[in-house]
């Protein structure tokens, strides 16, 4: 069987954002990537959670060619494909239908940063993707759906996707990533917070102009990058 440890991860991680209430029914998957092979790992399509075995994880190439198993891949392939083809830190990808987020994304509005604890995990708003043409969702759609968010993140205004790790696609849902898949999986627990205490901020206050930049960078720098100051260094007692 081929990349067995990279299976059961996968495996685990679709199992634990049930676990987790990030998924109804069987509206979501998690991926991962095996960097050195461009192998893909990703559920089937469809079929329930709890009566998944690592031997039934699909495994593809990064052309969404099946190398190994024996069911149809899930559906949202085509998108994981796509953001790990463009994103070469990304070594897990996230999607689910939860319910804040998901209410965000059927709006079309991205979620702004209104304080500290989005800005610990993202470095400013989660955006939204522009809503797909009617050319855009024909057989393709699923490709065009990861190519609209590369493109979200690769405009004239570009964001890093490492430093937001998410994208809420119109009319739809997020996909969330992350350098391993442990990362992805807590980034998709960290949206829904964030999408719910949005939500509530809207409700008590309507939309504010959030936090100011120079507190959004404080508090992301000091979870992320060289100079971060959070948690225990490597090494120390």
């Amino acid at each position: 069987m081929l990349l067995p440890q990279l299976r059961c991860e996968v495996l685990h991680a679709n199992q634990e954002i049930v676990r987790l209430g990030l998924v109804l029914s069987t509206f979501g998957n998690v991926s991962g990537i095996a960097r050195d092979t461009g192998l893909v790992v990703i559920k089937p399509s469809g079929v329930a959670y709890e009566a998944l075995t690592p031997e039934d994880m699909m495994v593809t190439d990064l052309d969404g060619k099946v190398v190994e198993g024996k069911w149809k891949p899930s559906s949202d392939l085509a998108t994981h494909l796509v953001l790990y083809r463009a994103f070469l830190g990304v070594g897990g990808v996230v999607h689910m239908h939860s319910e804040y987020a998901t209410s965000w994304a059927q709006a079309a509005k991205p979620i702004p940063c209104y304080g500290t604890t989005h800005a610990d995990y993202f470095l400013g708003p989660v955006p939204v993707i522009e809503k797909l043409g009617a050319d855009e969702v024909g057989e393709e759609y699923v490709r065009y759906t990861g190519e609209v968010i590369v493109r979200c993140f690769c405009d004239a205004n570009p964001i890093d996707p490492m430093s937001v790790p998410a994208v809420l696609v119109a009319g739809h849902a997020p996909f969330c990533w992350g350098k391993t898949i442990d990362d992805a999986v807590h980034h998709a627990v960290i949206l829904e917070y964030v999408a719910k205490l949005a939500l509530h901020t809207e409700m008590l206050a309507g939309p504010t102009t959030g936090i100011p930049h120079h507190l959004l960078d404080r508090h992301h720098k000091r979870k992320h990058g060289g100079q971060a100051t959070y948690g225990q260094r490597q090494g120390q007692d």
